[in-house]
């Protein structure tokens, strides 16, 4: 047993005098230590939407947001997410600094959004109609379970035209 123990351990040795094993060792233990920090904390990488301030072009970020028990407060999480911004500089929120999530409900696949007033103001140039349909899209995409949204600004439905789902009139 221990001849097979010293015979694996030389053979282990003789592959770690490489400079690229070593590299490549350090990287596999790398990955597994992220990973398993990843499934311990419960993250969920989302995708976010924004707009360049100079020409309007999309830009998608990425971010790792703490999964919760409750798809509600995903959703929640998401939201306040997007109302805080995009991090590069050079991007332009999609709402007001100051624009607040002021509650959202989650029923039989249909988000319901309250947003605060300032909502209604656009964003640094933005058209507010098409950062709520940014949003829209969001949700939708991030969270598979959700089949539409419906926005509010302080209980007043926002835009209620825009964000009707598609209604089939089997084949007319």
């Amino acid at each position: 047993m221990r001849e097979s123990f010293l015979t694996i351990l030389k053979s282990f040795s003789i592959f770690l005098v490489s400079k690229p094993a070593r590299r490549f060792i350090l990287l596999i233990l790398l990955a597994v230590v992220a990973s398993v920090e990843f499934y311990n904390l419960g993250l969920a990488r989302r995708t976010f939407v924004f707009y360049t301030v100079n020409d309007g072009s999309i830009v998608v970020e990425d971010r790792m947001i703490k999964r919760s028990s409750s798809r509600e407060i995903d959703i929640i999480r998401y939201t306040e997410e997007v109302l805080l911004g995009p991090v590069a500089p050079d991007l332009r929120p999609l709402f007001p600094r100051e624009t607040r999530l002021k509650s959202l409900l989650c029923r039989d696949g249909v988000v319901y959004a309250d947003f605060t007033a300032s909502a209604e103001l656009p964003a640094e140039g933005g058209i507010t109609v098409d950062n709520f349909r940014t949003l829209y899209a969001g949700i939708l995409r991030n969270f598979s379970y959700v089949n539409d949204v419906r926005f509010f600004i302080e209980g007043r439905t926002a835009y209620p035209d825009e964000f009707q789902p598609e209604v089939s009139f089997l084949g007319l």
